[in-house]
């Protein structure tokens, strides 16, 4: 090896640059939506005796349906399937935009536009 060739720099990368970031196995969502349920029921039931039983018992039943209906389908799963469910049935590819408005230019009273 000459002594103007340098040798190949090289470092390590991670193997799985895009991977999905989960906590104990949920999406990033499915979290927030278990926190959303326990503040929730926390706040509607946490001076009730029912406490543990609606603010921890909904909490884990949530946690076990999604963990359960989730296994094995893609990454949101449920954003993608709810979006499908509320969308209208029929997409029509050539209607007219109905929030279209023709934009109008506006000039001075002698007609022309000192705007620009």
């Amino acid at each position: 090896m000459n002594n103007n060739e340098t040798p190949l720099l090289v470092s390590t990368v991670p193997r799985t640059l895009e991977a999905k970031s989960k906590i104990f196995g949920f999406e990033i969502s499915d979290v927030l939506l278990l926190f959303l349920n326990l503040s929730i029921q926390n706040l509607i039931f946490g001076t009730t005796p029912l406490k543990y039983l609606m603010v921890w018992g909904t909490t884990l039943s949530l946690g076990l349906i999604l963990f359960f209906v989730k296994r094995g389908k893609p990454d949101n799963y449920l954003q993608h399937l709810a979006q499908y469910t509320f969308s209208s049935a029929i997409k029509y590819a050539n209607l007219n935009d109905r929030k279209y408005r023709k934009f109008i230019k506006e000039t001075n009273e002698g007609g022309s536009d000192d705007r620009l």
